[in-house]
């Protein structure tokens, strides 16, 4: 397609970027370490929200070819497109778009000029690579209403905050190369994975859990979930060959987040990596969710375990030694005797790892 004359639709610089790094097989840390400011750089590259000028294109033409004047021309290309694709927006659909699509950043209030109205539009329309209102409303005006919540019922989830997770997530997803999506691979590391559960911190474990994942065509994203929004975790077929897992370490504490993260891979695995995202206690009576659960809680204490494990007590070497057997983390075992009653919700917590945003050093909308 000519993008120079499309009136009705526009692709970034970062779809070109993404372009050249898959036909070369180039990573994102490899092309990263290339240009100033890292990984932070090359995301908003690939998201759009950082324009390419002179600096930037002798970068991108020394890390990736092309010359520096294509990465100009292509910039100014996508200007122009975006610009078109902003003033295509009858004045009747601009403020109901700017109320009703949420944006990474403040939310604009009160009375806008038209120049700040269309920059709101054009903040949205590039965020979530779409050319109109139209195609938003196809591709995620409908997707909350159709995606699977797990819900607390003490909070409110805002869609907004969870389509700007989730968005931010796609985003993270395209950064990581991954083999071609297979359920079967996946169940094959599902052992593996749990296993990761015993490393101590998230610096040890995610670069290892990531790996396990893509194997099976699975992109591991790790983003903290803006206010508003409530999500633990999230599944997701990003493209028809990737799924991807989106966590948000809510809770910041092992048993947490391993429960999740399984029961993420019970929706992908059981349930043709549909999207569902799953936010603090099952209160809902979804046969899917009561399958992804009891998935996870079968890969923790397996059936040939269960015995065993309901003859546990408050006892902490007997727990610690019963999760040696199990192969994963202590705090996973006291995880699941908390929620199945076998001790109160204040017993050997303190077996359980708990970590700090700067050890999860994760992706912010």
């Amino acid at each position: 397609m000519d993008e120079a004359n499309a009136t009705d639709w526009f692709s970034k610089p970062g779809d070109s970027i993404r372009a050249v790094m898959q036909r070369r097989l180039l990573s994102a840390d490899h092309v990263a370490t290339r240009l100033e400011g890292g990984l932070g750089t090359l995301r908003s590259l690939l998201d759009g929200s950082m324009p390419i000028d002179t600096a930037m294109a002798r970068s991108l033409a020394d890390a990736l070819g092309a010359s520096p004047a294509f990465w100009l021309k292509r910039q100014e290309n996508f200007e122009r497109a975006v610009d078109r694709a902003v003033s295509a927006i009858s004045p009747d659909e601009v403020d109901e778009f700017i109320r009703n699509v949420p944006a990474p950043g403040a939310r604009a209030r009160g009375k806008m000029s038209d120049a700040r109205r269309a920059e709101e539009v054009r903040k949205r329309l590039v965020y979530f690579s779409v050319p109109n209102t139209k195609s938003w409303q196809e591709h995620y005006g409908r997707l909350v209403g159709r995606t699977e919540f797990r819900s607390s019922s003490a909070f409110a989830t805002k869609e907004e905050a969870v389509l700007l997770w989730l968005r931010r997530g796609e985003l993270e997803s395209d950064l990581i190369k991954t083999k071609e999506w297979s359920a079967g691979n996946l169940q094959d590391r599902v052992e593996t994975i749990k296993q990761l559960s015993r490393l101590k911190s998230p610096d040890h474990f995610l670069p290892k859990l990531r790996v396990l994942l893509a194997e099976a065509g699975v992109a591991l994203a790790v983003v903290k979930a803006p206010t508003g929004c409530r999500a633990s975790g999230a599944t997701r077929l990003v493209t028809p060959d990737k799924a991807m897992i989106l966590m948000s370490f809510r809770h910041r504490s092992d048993d947490h987040f391993w429960f999740t993260l399984l029961h993420e891979i019970g929706h992908l695995i059981l349930h043709h990596a549909q999207t569902f995202v799953d936010t603090d206690e099952d209160v809902t009576s979804d046969v899917r969710e009561d399958e992804a659960n009891e998935y996870a809680r079968r890969c923790i204490v397996p059936e040939d375990k269960q015995d065993e494990f309901e003859s546990l007590t408050e006892d902490r070497d007997r727990v610690l030694r019963f999760s040696v057997k199990l192969k994963v983390a202590a705090g996973l075992t006291v995880g699941q005797m908390q929620k199945r009653a076998l001790i109160g919700h204040d017993k050997l917590n303190g077996l359980k790892r708990r970590w700090s945003w700067e050890e999860i050093n994760p992706i912010e909308v």
